[in-house]
């Protein structure tokens, strides 16, 4: 868990109100005994967790495929290659959905807007440093070449909302990030 209390403050916020301005089914389903709190996510949300995440093209067809997801801050944090489709997409047009999905167990959906984190052109983002080393701790050190061949992004959520139903069974069961 990386989160600050401050951090957990504002995303047990936005869970709240999330699920307090969402339709009458979308809360037969998820309530608060199938949610879980600001902290107990960022317990569930560790290391790569892949995402789906939604974008629009330039003609408004949607497109979805898939991302390494990492919840760092209270945020999804993703990276795809400079060159992907998904890359333009965002730049052109930075609103994203993002779903992380595990069978029946966990479900969380995010709604809101990217930020590139380190931009070919451009001041990159003032945490971009951490983050880096973050990444490439996790990925290794030479596994891209950092500067030029992926791009970053950080999902500021407008809008959350976690499908759980036996958060004791999400702590026993480790995620798969092979």
């Amino acid at each position: 868990m990386r989160e600050t209390p401050d951090e957990l403050h504002r995303l047990q916020a936005l869970l709240d109100a999330s699920l307090a301005r969402s339709t009458a089914h979308l809360r037969s389903i998820i309530n608060e005994e199938r949610t879980l709190t600001a902290e107990q996510l960022t317990r569930v949300l560790t290391g790569m967790c892949t995402l789906a995440v939604s974008t629009v093209t330039a003609k408004g067809e949607p497109r979805i495929s898939g991302a390494d997801g990492h919840f760092l801050h209270g945020k999804w944090h993703f990276g795809t290659a400079r060159t992907a489709a998904k890359a333009r997409h965002l730049a052109a047009r930075p609103a994203v959905s993002a779903a992380h999905l595990r069978g029946e167990d966990l479900g969380v959906f995010t709604h809101g807007t990217v930020e590139v984190l380190n931009p070919l052109d451009g001041e990159p983002a003032a945490d971009w440093p951490d983050l880096l080393a973050y990444f490439q701790d996790f990925y290794g050190r030479d596994a891209f070449d950092w500067e030029h061949d992926v791009v970053y992004f950080r999902l500021h959520p407008q809008w959350m909302t976690v499908f759980a139903p036996d958060f004791g069974a999400l702590l026993g069961k480790a995620p798969d990030h092979s």
